[in-house]
């Protein structure tokens, strides 16, 4: 924070050197949130991984019966019964563990591999956006404590990267 003060310090000091510094603030993550790819993208893969959704849950519901027949029953199943009941739950528990840590790996690594891909994308558009407008500093606002909302360029940069590069 102490650099970014001093670069900033610095910035202004030059600015009083050789003319007037334009600045512009940017909210990046809300700036890539927002374009058409990334929101298709969500769509994806909540399409891509809805079917192991629904198995998740129907193992859950078939756990939540082997529970419900195991309760209903405690003192009337014979044994043998009960000792199958609580061995499929076991199985089924440990299934659903596996399955929902696998689930959610392959979720954050598809989504890992898409927000890096895109973020490099809207790095190179804010450059070039920057180059258009003639900014000579651009900051992102989770290191600024107060703006002028004028200042704030996340949705041009929205606008700019949907037209570089549109959602397919």
């Amino acid at each position: 924070m102490k650099s970014m003060v001093l670069c900033l310090g610095l910035a202004m000091m030059a600015a009083d050197a050789f003319g007037q510094v334009k600045l512009a603030i940017i909210n990046t993550q809300k700036a890539l949130l927002e374009t058409a790819e990334i929101k298709k993208a969500q769509t994806d893969l909540e399409t891509k991984y809805k079917p192991r959704q629904e198995a998740l849950q129907k193992l859950a519901a078939e756990l939540q019966d082997i529970q419900g027949r195991l309760s209903a029953g405690a003192g009337k199943l014979t044994p043998q019964v009960e000792s199958d009941l609580q061995t499929q739950g076991q199985r089924k528990q440990r299934d659903y563990q596996r399955l929902s840590e696998d689930l959610q790996q392959e979720v954050e690594r598809d989504r890992q591999e898409i927000l890096a891909r895109a973020g490099q994308r809207m790095q190179e558009v804010i450059k070039k956006l920057s180059e258009e407008k003639g900014y000579d500093v651009v900051v992102d606002v989770t290191n600024t404590i107060y703006f002028k909302p004028a200042l704030d360029i996340s949705a041009d940069a929205t606008t700019a990267y949907d037209k570089a590069h549109p959602a397919q």
